[in-house]
């Protein structure tokens, strides 16, 4: 039996456009069969998953249901969570075969300090240590058992975003940032030999940002139309 890479990404109706590109461009360059799984909240709702009202500093749709993975996954092996505004350009079995079972969750260790006050179609922008840490996880399911439904309904967004669910910071591996490049907020010359961009302060999907990151906006949306493309 063929093992898949479990992906689960983050699912927000405003910007559908961006997570059916980012799909597109897993599949074009993952080498190993992968599952991908959107986290649709009113489907998590549905199922008595997901029962949390609208937190006025939350952003997204995928705030907090991305904390989900480890229940949906029944704490066993290893997933992969992804936000939806990111653009994948390279194999994604790379960035699996980095899993370590020393660690619960593996990511990229961004110092982010935003100076901005809000950010895409006028949503908040909250500074907080380890911010940007959760929008790409490794996550060993097994070690993240503390993430019962009833903690994520309940939890503050900061004592999950800030990993207080774990014992301490030693159960963080660390990825290279390059498999979470964040557009217009680090050096744009890594983003050449980055694997995967990430839009977080808005993406050209929308569009009173159809130029966001310059050079790299027009590359989304040329995966756009290759994704589009009528083949004779």
């Amino acid at each position: 039996m063929i093992q898949t890479i479990p992906i689960f990404i983050g699912y927000d109706p405003r910007e559908r456009a961006a997570t059916n590109v980012l799909i597109d461009s897993l599949y074009q360059h993952s080498s190993h069969p992968i599952a991908i799984h959107p986290l649709v909240t009113p489907q998590l709702e549905n199922q008595g998953l997901y029962r949390r009202t609208r937190d006025p500093k939350q952003s997204t749709a995928f705030s907090f249901t991305r904390f989900l993975v480890p229940y949906l996954m029944n704490f066993k092996g290893w997933a992969i969570f992804m936000d939806c505004d990111m653009l994948c350009r390279n194999d994604i079995t790379e960035l699996w075969e980095q899993r370590n079972d020393n660690f619960a969750v593996m990511c990229v260790h961004h110092q982010h300090k935003p100076n901005e006050s809000v950010k895409f179609q006028g949503e908040p922008q909250t500074p907080y240590p380890k911010k940007n840490w959760s929008s790409l996880m490794l996550m060993n399911c097994s070690r993240c058992s503390a993430l019962t439904v009833d903690f994520v309904n309940s939890a503050s967004g900061l004592e999950l975003h800030r990993f207080h669910w774990l014992s301490g910071d030693h159960e963080i591996g660390e990825l290279k940032d390059s498999w979470n490049h964040l557009i217009d907020v680090q050096n744009p010359q890594v983003s050449n030999d980055a694997e995967m961009l990430h839009w977080t302060l808005g993406g050209p999907w929308f569009r009173d940002q159809r130029t966001m990151g310059g050079a790299l906006a027009a590359e989304w949306f040329s995966a756009r139309d290759e994704a589009m493309k009528l083949w004779d």
